[in-house]
């Protein structure tokens, strides 16, 4: 099978609210972000496949007939099975293949697992395609902002097209386009399966966003797109404090123990401010945007920072965050699972560019990250190349 060549790119996600809440069965309100990953797929006639990292030093290259070894005995499923459940004969065999021993994955095993499963679970019952993938991203990784689902996300894309599983978004003169809603699903379906290789037990939640973008209700399991958003400007900031997911969220779960009926009514306020904010994202898209809105979403930030203090997952470095940006007239949170990590500052339209400049600096100064962006912006979507970012270009063609 001959492939050519095929770019795509995945957004990453923010929290915008209700962390925390919603593993306690409360609605969360999660978003894309315009800061993407992207992935080049360049047929080759080396007679190997191999997958370029640059992100995280990774280049590797396999023998396509050294990889179809790897394939399990075909076997009867049932309809559907496959989209619910890993083939865990095959992923036995990439763990012994790449020499992962306990469970042990580091991110360069973690992406390279990923994208073997879905390679030879997708052109496996025939002829192994020769191709050289390249995978750049403007997200950090390790970081609650769905770098290993933008990432999923643009494999599965990428690797579905290839095999002709869906057919190819861009027309002749396009310089980006989207799939239609059933090829998405089945990008979204193979998305999961990577994320599952990655963290065992994903919610969905990510993958999603990333595939359709925009702005996705998240509520008891279940995740519902929302048709329309408006796009939001905001700075992005990590801290760059370490953080343990598992932790935060068995802390929370213990204070909620603890004091029930202090607790309860938290997590009602912050399921509160979601269901709030939601409606108001929707008046933003159907009448004139106002400062009264801005307004509004300021003041649930606000207060939605104070629940989640009060929930036990603020952390100084948030506190500092907060602070600085207020005193420039900026309203932040943050956003995942807290304790460090993340957050947003939302920008409205008239905010000078002078004061996000000195903000930004004012944040870097602190030691964080800081990114000006947006949320709210397209799922997956394919590429010509003039509508890929410089930056990944200059990568996907040293290639």
């Amino acid at each position: 099978m001959q492939v050519t060549e095929i770019l795509v790119s995945a957004p990453g996600k923010a929290i915008l609210h209700g962390e925390h809440a919603v593993v306690h069965g409360k609605v969360a309100l999660a978003v894309s972000l315009n800061l993407r990953t992207y992935l080049c797929l360049k047929g080759t006639t080396t007679g190997n496949v191999c997958i370029n990292l640059p992100n995280i030093d990774t280049f590797l290259c396999w023998d396509p007939s050294e990889l179809k070894q790897l394939l399990p005995p075909p076997r009867a499923t049932g309809e559907g099975e496959e989209v619910k459940r890993l083939d865990a004969d095959l992923v036995k065999r990439l763990h012994e293949f790449l020499g992962v021993t306990n469970g042990n994955l580091d991110t360069c095993n973690m992406a390279t697992l990923a994208f073997l499963y879905i390679y030879l679970s997708l052109f496996g019952s025939g002829e192994l395609p020769s191709f050289t993938l390249t995978v750049w991203s403007e997200l950090p990784t390790g970081a609650g902002l769905g770098s290993s689902a933008a990432y999923a996300v643009c494999l599965s894309a990428a690797l579905l097209c290839a095999s002709g599983d869906i057919p190819a978004a861009l027309r002749e003169g396009e310089h980006a386009a989207r799939w239609c809603q059933e090829d998405l699903e089945r990008i979204n379906s193979w998305a999961f399966r990577g994320e599952m290789i990655i963290h065992g037990n994903p919610s969905g939640v990510d993958n999603a966003v990333g595939t359709w973008g925009g702005m996705l209700r998240f509520l008891a399991g279940k995740i519902i797109p929302l048709s329309r958003v408006p796009l939001l400007r905001i700075l992005l900031t990590n801290t760059r404090v370490p953080r343990s997911t598992k932790l935060l969220v068995a802390r929370v779960t213990d204070k909620i123990n603890k004091f029930p009926s202090i607790m309860k009514p938290v997590l009602d306020s912050v399921d509160a401010i979601a269901c709030d904010c939601e409606k108001v994202l929707s008046e933003m898209t159907c009448e004139p945007i106002t400062g009264e809105h801005y307004n509004t979403l300021e003041e649930l930030i606000d207060i939605n920072q104070q629940l989640l203090n009060v929930l036990g997952v603020g952390h100084a470095s948030l506190d500092t965050l907060c602070r600085l940006t207020l005193t420039r007239g900026l309203h932040s949170k943050l956003t995942g699972a807290g304790g460090g990590g993340c957050g947003i500052t939302l920008l409205r339209p008239e905010t000078d560019s002078r004061v996000v400049q000195t903000v930004m600096q004012d944040l870097r100064d602190c030691g964080f990250d800081c990114w000006e962006t947006s949320i709210g912006g397209p799922g997956v979507q394919q590429h010509s190349a003039l509508s890929v970012k410089e930056e990944a270009l200059e990568v996907f063609n040293c290639y």
